[in-house]
């Protein structure tokens, strides 16, 4: 049962920090498209910040929930399987997730660009960037639940 609940929290901080890398792409859209407007702009760039800072808190929780689930066997064997058991999948799945992470905190670093008034990217760039983390995450998904190798 410990396993259940350990695992349906990772999930939860999971799926909250993936709605901060899915969304807060479309806030530098925003920003890039909202041109010479300074109140829209302050709107969009506070939005952006509190949002990438609850994205890193989602992350680091789901982070720990993740650990757990990984290597909590070797804490507390008689409470937590070994859900890895010399399977490489994992490591995949984590590589993605690290990509996923990059991003992340690209789009932070963009967003920290914009606050001091560099240049962003086109719109549709960051159109065509937003479509990653999907493609990621599918793969993260297929990976935890066919464990192909």
């Amino acid at each position: 049962m410990v396993y259940l609940w350990v695992k349906s929290f990772h999930v939860l901080f999971v799926i909250a920090w993936m709605a901060t890398v899915f969304y807060l792409p479309r806030i530098l859209v925003n920003l890039a498209e909202a041109g010479d407007e300074p109140a829209v702009k302050a709107r969009l760039l506070l939005m952006g910040r509190r949002l990438y800072r609850f994205g890193h808190n989602m992350f680091g929780i789901a982070f720990l929930f993740g650990l757990t689930l990984w290597q909590g066997w070797r804490v507390f064997p008689s409470k937590l399987p070994d859900v890895t058991a010399g399977l490489h999948w994992i490591d995949a799945k984590l590589t993605l997730v690290a990509v996923l992470l990059a991003y992340f905190v690209w789009a932070g670093r963009m967003l920290k660009r914009c606050e001091r008034g560099a240049a962003l990217p086109s719109a549709k760039a960051l159109r065509l960037l937003n479509e990653l983390p999907v493609l990621l995450l599918l793969g993260v998904i297929f990976l935890v639940l066919a464990k192909p190798f």
